[in-house]
């Protein structure tokens, strides 16, 4: 099997899994503050300028940079020092305002009162808000059934460790299903069912599979990291989010940048870049450019519609199952480009185009030069399946074929597939006789998600104009 290495990226190795109860933190955080802040001015000038909303406009933006740099919403700590780390970031948050305040001539329009109210009343209403999301999650949790199944490897006693603050941590709405052995195999232990050790590196799949699992934390000693090397490839195809513990303390740590599960150096391995703010911008990013991109293009998509029915018989479009987002089987839509095969003649089989290909029509030897064929799947981005711009999905059996020879692979899956792609504008496109070209296309599909943001989108996007055809597209 071979093993893709990619660039280094530029985003950190280490962060905690943000969800939707951080969003509606930050959600909380900007219009209660802004809420405020208009109640302030009402109360002071009975209206509110279009000058002075430009500048709550502008608290608000550095607000959500300060507290993302500084983590804010991706930290797990106790209410004490939750409210300590508050009221740092509001203060250099509040000093950024004030800042542009004076940077806008606007000084003079704002008393020393008005701005101390606004940042004591913005403080206290905030550690309200955290307090208040913390309990009402915590409560939500309890009452849930949608517990992630959680699945611990190691030996050491920091594992046990782990498996305990989750446990007695109900507002992570994480389970414990049990600890595995570093060792390749390992008989169940007759102990308590909670601590059981169920097997060794070499069950993994099967007990994931088994019990569900969603997230595995993988408690290694330093010397025995390279395990890693074992287990993580086992777990590729399996979709969970994968977290790796080194057992670090037993060093001398300086400024180290690491986060904390209650208290526990975290690495995260595996996980998509979608999550939290991110998300939330890619869904926007893909359903407003792509119903744009819909008006633009609907008489070319009507006038390649009659091309093929004149040209050959059978249907429009064609429509073929592929894996998505965490392996999600969709149908993809695309420009019908072959003639329609006998039943017999197809099979099981999906065989790439090639060059002069007679199972391509005029129609579609022309729409498969230009991409054109691909259109179609705008639907398929406004149906939530795709997105402007991801790593390409490919065939079903293909998938199976080059997962068993790339190792890293179905790592292309933890984000949403794409109609173009980083691999697409580099050239990186039609057949793949040998496994250096798809190890490459896939290399850069790793390097993409490692990449990820709104304004690499727009590059790749813009670049996709200039790469329209391709030779290599049959």
């Amino acid at each position: 099997m071979d093993m893709v290495y990619y660039q280094k990226h530029k985003k950190p190795l280490f962060r905690r899994r943000s969800n939707l109860v951080k969003l509606l933190q930050a959600g909380l955080d900007v219009f209660g503050i802004s809420g405020i802040f208009y109640a302030l001015l009402l109360r002071r000038l009975g209206e509110v300028t279009p000058d002075e909303t430009i500048l709550l406009l502008i608290l608000a933006l550095i607000m959500l940079i300060c507290y993302e740099y500084f983590g804010m919403y991706r930290s797990n700590a106790n209410i004490v020092n939750k409210t300590a780390m508050l009221f740092r970031v509001w203060s250099i948050s509040f000093m950024g305002f004030i800042s542009a305040i004076f940077l806008t001539h606007q000084g003079d329009d704002y008393s020393g009162v008005f701005l101390l109210e606004l940042y004591l009343v913005g403080f206290l209403a905030q550690m309200a808000f955290h307090a208040t999301v913390k309990l009402v999650h915590h409560q939500l949790v309890r009452h849930s059934n949608q517990t992630s199944q959680a699945l611990i490897v190691g030996d050491c006693p920091l594992a046990e460790h782990l498996r305990h603050k989750i446990s007695s941590n109900l507002w992570m709405g994480e389970q414990v299903v049990g600890l595995v052995s570093l060792s390749a195999t390992s008989a169940p232990a007759e102990n308590d069912l909670a601590s059981k050790t169920m097997g060794g590196v070499s069950d993994l799949p099967r007990l994931v599979d088994e019990y569900g699992v969603d997230v595995v934390y993988v408690v290694t000693p330093l010397a025995l990291a390279g395990v890693l090397g074992e287990i993580y490839p086992r777990l590729m195809d399996k979709y969970v989010t994968i977290h790796w513990i080194p057992d670090i303390f037993s060093l001398r740590l300086v400024n180290h940048a690491v986060t904390e599960l209650a208290g526990i150096p975290v690495l995260t391995l595996s996980e998509t870049p979608l999550i939290g703010l991110n998300r939330l911008a890619k869904l926007i990013e893909d359903r407003v450019l792509s119903f744009l991109i819909l008006l633009l293009i609907a008489p070319l998509l009507l006038i390649i519609a009659v091309l093929i029915k004149l040209d050959s018989p059978g249907p429009i479009f064609y429509r073929q199952k592929r894996a998505g987002w965490n392996g999600k089987i969709f149908r993809i839509w695309k420009f019908r480009s072959m003639y329609v095969q006998p039943e017999g003649e197809t099979g099981q089989i999906v065989k790439q185009a090639e060059k002069d290909d007679p199972r391509v029509t005029r129609v579609g030897r022309f729409i498969r030069k230009t991409s054109l064929d691909e259109l179609p799947q705008i639907f398929n981005v406004l149906l939530g399946d795709m997105s402007l711009v991801g790593p390409r999905p490919h065939a079903i059996q293909h998938d199976t074929e080059y997962s068993q020879r790339i190792s890293d692979y179905f790592a292309r899956h933890h984000i949403k597939p794409g109609i173009t792609g980083l691999a697409q504008v580099r050239g990186l496109r039609g057949e793949t006789k040998e496994i250096s070209l798809m190890m490459r296309r896939v290399e850069s599909d790793i390097e993409y998600i490692n990449q990820w943001s709104i304004w690499l989108d727009i590059w790749i996007l813009l670049r996709t104009i200039k790469v329209f055809s391709g030779k290599n597209a049959y």
